[in-house]
């Protein structure tokens, strides 16, 4: 048995090492994350012998001076996918997927290899979690079958990659990237130290085989991916799946993208046998709107280059506490309440005396104020009382002062609203002049929220 050392104190966010128990740690500032873990000395290859290993010797060379070569990507095959990753999986790359548990990032995993092994290319399935015969009874039910995609369970490292070199596959998925562990890290599997160890090794790999990577990884309960922050430091690509299991839909989202844009997303539908894309997420979003129902209004957003047309719901009722509650979901609270009070202040809506609960139906999150107008105008319809024109769409900015301010990408947000069937369009008046109306639509220009609600309801 291996002789320990003196006990260390592990930050479970980025890792930092203490002799003593801290309650904040000095490096990320995270509270009571300090953790005490048994301390080892190693009996593996260490980082240097690695990483020479995987890059060689290396000189400095002139930017100018490197081959640049053509720009070649692997597309996956699946539409929603090759989107957010920016046109295909880019060779020796490490994406690094998360999500809540269920969610389905196994099945889009195994998804993405069967739709690659039809296409002739050659991919590895290793699951820390699941069994062969587990995994095969879950491509049966996909669809999933081919004899181009290989399957193992398999958790020490080492062992992983000797594998990957004898098959030699271009695409490798590890599922999941707490649950391997590797013989010169002597500490528990999932502990920061094997996450960290695991993933570096794993990525000096795929840079050197030229390998494309995809690396499963669990979320802690405030929803960010296990391990230390370092984890996302050292991929090239970090992609959420995010969604309510009660709803059908699943977004796929990119926070960070070495290739590619970030911000951009992808839309899934969860069906009986597996993910399903969703070519006009619009569409899908609006499908069950209530027609003339108080309290919802259509916001024009932008998720990366795609525009999307979601709906905002929000319920005014009276307040039986003496501060009103505001709850929300799929929008930002304190700007719901920054909204509110602006509506008070600014529009004459007494809303201190009223509950107020808002929701972007269909598990959608959006995080850009140009929803802002929509969220007023959805306030203030159930408010009053009075459902707003059941074709009209709403693009704005509101700031304190009550001004509605312009929006980026407006012109693209009018035409997938021209394209959906709609016909009328609230915009800020300082962009009335400057951008291009589709002609199916019917602009509005307002300068105020109180002009807002003036020209929506009289």
């Amino acid at each position: 048995m291996a002789k320990t050392l003196k006990p260390v104190f592990v930050c479970c966010e980025c890792g930092y090492n203490s002799p003593r128990w801290m309650g904040r740690c000095p490096e990320c500032g995270h509270w009571g994350g300090l953790e005490e873990k048994a301390q080892f000395p190693a009996s593996g290859p260490g980082r240097a012998t690695v990483l020479a290993r995987a890059g060689g010797e290396s000189r400095p060379v002139a930017v100018d001076q490197v081959e640049s070569g053509d720009e070649y990507r692997l597309a996956v095959g699946m539409g929603e996918l090759d989107r957010v990753l920016g046109g295909g999986l880019v060779p020796g790359s490490a994406v690094l997927i998360g999500g809540d548990p269920g969610i389905g990032k196994s099945t889009l995993m195994l998804q993405a290899l069967a739709s690659l092994s039809a296409g002739g290319h050659r991919t590895l399935y290793v699951s820390g979690e699941e069994s062969a015969r587990q995994i095969r009874y879950r491509a049966e039910r996909l669809d999933a079958l081919s004899s181009e995609l290989y399957v193992v369970s398999e958790t020490l490292l080492e062992r992983v990659l000797e594998l990957a070199d004898e098959f030699a596959p271009q695409v490798l998925v590890l599922d999941s990237v707490q649950t391997l562990y590797s013989s010169g890290c002597e500490s528990a599997p999932g502990s920061v130290s094997q996450v960290r160890e695991v993933a570096f090794r794993v990525v000096q790999a795929a840079k050197a085989s030229g390998r494309a990577v995809f690396l499963v990884g669990h979320v802690t309960k405030e929803g960010a991916i296990a391990g230390p922050r370092l984890l996302e430091h050292m991929v090239d690509t970090v992609l959420y799946f995010e969604g309510d299991k009660s709803h059908a839909y699943r977004i796929l989202r990119a926070v960070k993208n070495r290739f590619g844009a970030t911000d951009e997303i992808g839309v899934f539908e969860m069906r009986d046998r597996g993910l399903a894309e969703v070519k006009n997420p619009s569409a899908a979003f609006l499908a069950e709107r209530p027609p003339g129902a108080a309290g919802s209004a259509v916001a024009a957003c932008m998720e990366g280059t795609r525009p999307l047309l979601v709906e905002i719901q929000a319920l005014a009722s009276p307040t039986a506490f003496a501060a009103p509650r505001r709850t929300v979901l799929g929008l930002d609270a304190n700007r719901v309440a920054l909204l509110a009070a602006v509506l008070e202040k600014k529009a004459g809506l007494p809303l201190t005396s009223r509950d107020l609960y808002v929701n972007v139906a269909g598990g959608m999150r959006v995080s850009e104020p140009a929803a802002d107008l929509a969220v007023c105008c959805a306030a203030a319809s159930s408010h009053l009382d009075i459902p707003l024109p059941a074709h009209a769409v709403l693009v704005g900015e509101v700031g304190l002062a009550g001004e509605v301010r312009g929006v980026s990408f407006l012109e693209t947000r009018l035409k997938e609203a021209a394209k959906m069937g709609f016909t009328r369009c609230v915009i800020p008046a300082a962009a009335l002049a400057s951008t291009p109306i589709p002609k199916a639509l019917t602009p509005t220009g307002v300068a105020t929220v109180a002009q807002a609600l003036e020209e929506l309801f009289g």
